[in-house]
């Protein structure tokens, strides 16, 4: 039998619908809603074959563990395409920028990191496979459709894989308050930005890795940002200096 995943919620369904739809076993929707959102899904699945189940609320909270489901569910199959760094680094149309997350356990933070990483162009975000969290319908959620956008990658050993990008050309740029300021380093060529755990940051070895260590300046009285506001900031600052360098 091959094995399922959960998705639920608007975007990450929707998301799904437009991209892989042939991933999709069955949506379930909540018959008590009507509205032109949820019949637009419905369109959208019955147009993809997509088998469409009218379900209560009882039921959707069962599928999904919770009432967070916006009153749609989706079985998706679980085998999503299996994506490396080989593949990723392969053919890129420009400079890879990579984002990689050492050891982030937060679903709702993986989520809004990818959210960033699709919108500003990151090729794939890299994550170690033990110690952190995976890719699962809360993170679909928080991503907005992301999930399907951006290649996952979980790896064995994350300092080997950063070894291995240095090897290809690519610069590791480790996000940490004492390092040289953001506005004075050099975004132009291959990057992978290194962003901590909430609240531990890098770890040594991780931190040993990187080429250089760069911080967000702070104005005001935080002493640190969350990682997925960080992941932001840092991504959107290479695609503005590599949109400037072409200029």
């Amino acid at each position: 039998m091959t094995p399922s995943r959960l998705l639920f919620g608007f975007h990450a369904v929707t998301a799904r619908l437009r991209t892989r739809p042939d991933s999709i076993k069955a949506l379930y929707v909540l018959g008590a809603r009507r509205d032109a959102r949820l019949r637009d899904v419905i369109a959208r699945a019955e147009t993809a074959g997509v088998p469409v189940h009218v379900a209560d609320e009882d039921r959707l909270a069962q599928l999904a563990g919770h009432n967070r489901h916006q009153g749609v569910v989706a079985v998706t199959d679980a085998a999503l395409p299996h994506v490396t760094v080989d593949d990723v680094l392969e053919s890129p149309a420009e400079p890879p920028l990579l984002l990689v997350l050492d050891g982030v356990t937060d679903p709702h933070n993986l989520g809004a990191c990818l959210r960033s990483a699709d919108a500003f162009g990151a090729q794939a975000v890299i994550v170690p496979k033990d110690r952190a969290v995976g890719l699962n319908a809360t993170v679909a959620k928080a991503a907005s459709g992301a999930a399907d956008t951006v290649p996952v990658i979980a790896v064995t050993n994350l300092a080997r894989t950063l070894r291995d990008l240095k090897t290809r050309g690519v610069w590791i740029l480790g996000a940490a308050t004492d390092g040289e300021s953001l506005f004075d380093a050099d975004l132009t060529g291959p990057i992978a930005w290194v962003l901590g755990a909430e609240g531990a940051g890098l770890r040594r070895l991780t931190r040993d890795s990187c080429d250089r260590i760069v911080g967000i300046p702070l104005q005001g009285s935080v002493e640190s940002l969350n990682v997925s506001v960080a992941a932001g900031i840092c991504l959107y600052a290479t695609r503005r200096a590599r949109a400037l360098a072409a200029r």
